[in-house]
């Protein structure tokens, strides 16, 4: 295993694994630790570049520090990628060493699943090093999905009742584009719920699922972001509010389960110019990493998690009404309230 620390201004610390035996190529970054240890899931994509797989680690890593500090878990910011293509490459062999690699900063850095990672992935990754999480153990834990499309949910109730004056989802039209396991959980509440889907995706198989079991339209993925629907729900990759789509969007509500669903800063002033309420993706997709983060601690209960995703909604609107008092765009607000928590946890420290 060779392992090289890369100079990244800004962050407590990121190195690149290497393991040619076992076929490993990782980064593990850690952005903040002033909460505690980085915490963050483990993403395993075939990058074109290692510059593309060094930015999108440090774009995560930075926004699981906002999203730790917002779910109200004592961890900070960290995140992993694996430059494999996890349906060819994907090996026992890798997981241990990316294990060994996790293992060899002692505690810095908490693993747990994102694409490309299985909880069976993580029972593997879990047999090397004590520092994963997110494994199902007599009811306690496991896959994070079910808890992030739950969280999402309750985010869209949150932001329907601010923007349309509605207490609930039936009747109102969702555009979800990315039906994997978050999505296809999202789509199951908003169905159940009364509300109308329609879904898009590249793995069509899904996009067929969905269509069965809850009687969904389906369009391209590059239209998913032009209907006229009351809410887009972005649950694939991130970037997907750009200056290219937002002149196509309709929805008035952006509420997804994507991490960096604004390619650009820019794009968080410009959603509020045209009167579009978004829900920040860190703050509405953070029930995963709730629970990732109660299973490390002990203290995961069926009662606590609930409690922490209904409050998903409730910390959104706190959001949504500082937002309006300041006159400023949601994911500001969401940016500075997670500072503030930093602050305090840094000047108590």
């Amino acid at each position: 295993m060779k392992s090289e620390v890369l100079a990244v201004e800004g962050w407590r610390k990121v190195v690149h694994f290497t393991d040619e035996s076992a076929g490993l190529s990782a980064i593990i970054a850690v952005h903040d630790d002033t909460l505690g240890p980085g915490c963050g899931g483990c993403r395993i994509y075939p990058y074109p570049s290692f510059e593309a797989g060094l930015e999108d680690v440090k774009n995560l890593s930075r926004g699981m520090t906002y999203k730790n500090a917002m779910g109200d878990i004592p961890f900070g910011g960290g995140k992993a990628v694996i430059f494999a293509d996890p349906k060819k490459d994907k090996t026992p062999e890798m997981l241990k060493a990316f294990a060994r690699a996790v293992d060899s900063l002692e505690g810095l850095y908490y693993t747990a699943e994102d694409s490309g990672v299985t909880e069976a992935d993580l029972g593997v990754i879990r047999s090397v090093t004590n520092y994963a999480a997110g494994m199902e153990n007599k009811g306690v834990g496991g896959n994070p999905s079910p808890f992030t499309a739950r969280g999402i949910w309750r985010g869209m109730q949150a932001a329907a009742r601010k923007k349309l004056g509605v207490d609930t989802l039936k009747g109102l039209t969702v555009s979800i584009l990315g039906v994997g396991a978050v999505g296809m959980g999202l789509a199951r509440l908003i169905h159940e719920e009364g509300g109308e889907l329609v879904v898009a995706d590249v793995n069509q198989e899904a996009v067929k699922e969905a269509m069965t079991r809850f009687g969904a339209e389906t369009v391209t993925p590059e239209d998913a972001v032009a209907l006229d629907v009351d809410i887009f729900a972005p649950c694939a990759f991130g970037g997907s509010i750009n200056a290219e789509s937002l002149p196509r969007l309709k929805a008035q509500i952006v509420a997804g389960a994507a991490n960096n669903q604004l390619k650009t800063p820019d794009m968080d002033q410009a959603l509020k110019d045209k009167g579009v309420l978004y829900c920040p993706d860190y703050v509405i997709n953070g029930a995963g990493v709730i629970s990732i983060g109660l299973e490390i601690l002990g203290k995961w209960t069926t009662e606590e998690m609930n409690k922490r995703i209904d409050n998903i909604g409730v910390r959104l609107t706190d959001i949504f009404n500082r937002a309006e008092a300041e006159n400023a765009p949601t994911g500001a607000i969401a940016d500075k309230m997670a500072l503030e928590i930093i602050a305090r946890g840094r000047k108590a420290a």
